[in-house]
């Protein structure tokens, strides 16, 4: 057996260096690519760096059993489907090997010098580095055109981010495969132009040398600046927590010098820095659970400097060209775990982002100040997308791309999806358009949560409900064909934004597919899913799922008609297929209803468990009244429905039980 992605069939994949991240990446593989039975080869000179990494790796494979990540079959599957040799003949015949040895070039040209002479000419070389640009790397490969670097987040098992960085003479085709292969077994995979450091070290990197600066200075204790900069910028952990857990201080060190030649010269390894490399000391973190109180003193300071490094660094990585203000912001919010850079500052507004900068290029004199943020303070936002377009064969692929939040919407997204449909659709060389989530787990996970949870007063419910309702109808209403490519679950206004396409595809065999779970957060669909979902499935079935917030799998979707089509092979391309037959009239959609269609149906019986009386009267009504209605008439009235959920108790419940203890705890409701 092998794991096939498009042109790509994979059967062996050898992993060169058993040290720091080469277990971490060979588990991962594991994990997504021992049910296809695909091989492993674990490769080191050194016994005990195998012996280690095996440990490493089975350990915690054992603890996904013990925590139900994993069943013991799929465990013992993940154990053997990797082997661990000295010997590099073993990787003959691999069809992707990716080195992750030590960061020295000497050291991965011997490497890859023979690698090549042991693979086949097809095989892909990947070398995982956190700051070596591809054309040294491989400079002394014959063809360079397979060759491709890949940059690893820690933990590289649990951390989604990789950048992907082609080198001069990378062949396109092979960086589109690649990117396409990583998603498909679920990591981010982000382009990156060749560039010493890539696109997010330099950011993580300078924020490193501003901390350890700012405790040269005096402006604070290193438990003091990592607070600070846990709280001004997101941060999980504090930079000197960072560099303690990771092993970093050599890295960075290393790395900080570099970029002081390869990019500007204000990057530069700070005294404290070099002392504790040389000198192999750790930093005086804070430990798990200790509290760090911050002078008013010294807190503005510590936050001028982090924020004033944080996008100065953000800017400077768009003006060299190696990104895109889209990529970065999402990096630096899922790979870092930071609040995302640009939508901060949009946040803030440009005004103020440009004056905490520029104090800090007048303190910071060799950094200068970025031009690109000049031209968003002139145009008053950054630019960020969460669709990517695409276009195939004459059909427009739309992909909403929200990672951290499963792709779910808000009134930003639907807006730039509207604005690209639209496009779509006045554009004579388009056919039509196809709408699909990014990743694997998740077409569109639902409303942001967040977004419903800032909503006060039933006006304002109503509005945010109508300004879904508007988008979705127009998409309903476009003239070209529109195929909802559903690649994971669509729950709440996911599933609402599929019902509105002319025809919905999923992937096959999926356990759960489609929810409308608002039920469980104390409130009704506001998106059209209780006009549209009845009109689909019939009144029976839709108030049955309705009113209890269960899933649907792929194969019940199907059977009651919610889902079209069940595809096995690759969901895009399918849906393209489908757009190209819809418009040629080879193949013909279900209609939705748009007049009124009760017949004379009631309410049924529902067994409601836990559930709120309250929003299930609520939700009642708007199932069956807005059926007698014609569909924009019966949107309308579960707009205003729902917000009158607003004036429960219920819904203020339930919201916050969602975003204090997520889906898996049931709300506590009193039914008012």
């Amino acid at each position: 057996m092998s794991y096939i992605y498009k042109n790509l069939s994979i059967s062996k994949l050898s992993i060169i260096g058993a040290g720091q991240i080469g277990p971490d990446i060979c588990l991962h593989f594991s994990k997504v690519f021992s049910k296809h039975n695909v091989e492993l080869v674990l490769v080191d000179i050194s016994e005990d760096a195998l012996a280690n990494a095996q440990t490493k790796i089975e350990k915690k494979i054992q603890k996904g059993v013990d925590t139900g990540a994993f069943k013991p079959a799929m465990a013992d599957a993940m154990k053997n489907s990797i082997s661990y040799t000295t010997d590099y003949q073993n990787i003959a015949e691999s069809n992707i090997v990716l080195e992750a040895a030590t960061e020295d070039e000497k050291i991965k040209n011997i490497i890859f010098n023979q690698v090549e002479d042991i693979c086949d000419d097809d095989c892909l070389f990947l070398s995982n580095s956190s700051h070596m640009r591809p054309e040294v790397i491989f400079h002394n490969i014959q063809n360079k055109s397979r060759c491709l670097v890949t940059h690893y987040f820690f933990p590289a098992e649990r951390n989604p981010v990789v950048e992907i960085i082609p080198g001069e003479e990378t062949d396109v085709s092979v960086t589109q495969s690649l990117m396409g292969l990583y998603e498909s077994i679920g990591k981010v995979p982000i382009e990156v132009k060749s560039s010493y450091g890539y696109a997010v070290d330099p950011i993580f990197e300078g924020l490193c040398q501003t901390a350890i600066l700012c405790l040269e200075k005096g402006y604070g204790t290193v438990k003091e600046i990592d607070a600070v900069a846990q709280k001004s910028l997101g941060l999980g952990v504090g930079p000197f927590t960072a560099l303690t857990l990771t092993g970093g201080n050599p890295i960075t060190n290393h790395g900080l010098d570099e970029m002081n030649h390869e990019l500007i010269p204000w990057f530069k390894s700070p005294k404290l820095l070099q002392d504790a490399v040389e000198n192999n000391t750790s930093w005086d973190i804070a430990k798990r659970g200790e509290k760090v109180e911050v002078s008013p003193k010294k807190l503005p300071v510590l936050e001028k400097q982090f924020l004033g490094a944080y996008f100065a660094l953000s800017s400077y990585i768009i003006d060299i060209g190696i990104s895109n203000v889209s990529d970065v912001n999402m990096a630096c919010e899922v790979a870092l775990v930071m609040k995302a850079p640009f939508a901060l500052m949009n946040k803030m507004g440009l005004d103020s982002a440009c004056q905490i900068v520029e104090d800090f290029c007048v303190e910071h004199k060799e950094f200068p100040f970025s031009e690109s943020l000049n031209n968003a303070r002139q145009k008053g936002k950054w630019d960020i997308s969460n669709i990517v377009k695409t276009v195939q064969d004459g059909v427009a692929v739309f992909t909403i791309r929200r990672p951290k939040v499963l792709n779910a919407l808000n009134l930003g997204v639907i807006a730039e999806l509207e604005t690209g449909l639209i496009d779509a659709e006045n554009d004579d060389s388009i056919l039509g358009s196809v709408i699909t989530g990014f990743g694997v787990k998740a077409f569109v996970s639902g409303a942001d949560i967040n977004m419903l949870a800032s909503l006060k007063t039933p006006e304002e419910g109503y509005e945010n409900a109508r300004s879904f309702q508007v988008v979705f109808s127009r998409i309903q209403n476009m003239k070209k064909p529109i195929v909802c490519a559903m690649n994971g679950f669509a729950f709440g206004g996911g599933n609402e934004l599929a019902m509105s396409c002319t025809m919905r595809i999923a992937k096959k065999g999926l356990p759960i597919l489609s929810c409308q779970p608002e039920v469980n957060l104390g409130f009704i669909p506001g998106a059209g899913g209780t006009q549209r979902l009845p009109r689909l499935v019939g009144l029976k079935t839709a108030d049955e799922i309705l009113r209890t917030g269960r899933p649907v799998s792929a194969h019940e979707a199907h059977d009651i008609g919610l889902v079209d089509k069940l595809v096995e092979g690759d969901l895009v391309s399918e849906g393209v297929s489908c757009v190209k037959q819809l418009a040629s009239d080879e193949l013909h959609a279900k209609p939705m209803i748009t007049d009124a269609y009760n017949d004379g149906e009631t309410p049924q019986e529902v067994e409601l468990k836990h559930l709120s009386k309250s929003i299930d009267a609520i939700l009642t009504r708007t199932i069956y009244e807005g059926a007698v209605m014609n569909l924009e008439d019966g949107l309308d009235f579960e707009a205003r429905q729902f917000g009158e959920c607003m004036k429960t108790d219920d819904m203020k419940i339930g919201l916050k039980n969602f975003l204090e203890n997520g889906p898996k705890v049931k709300a506590e409701f009193v039914h008012r």
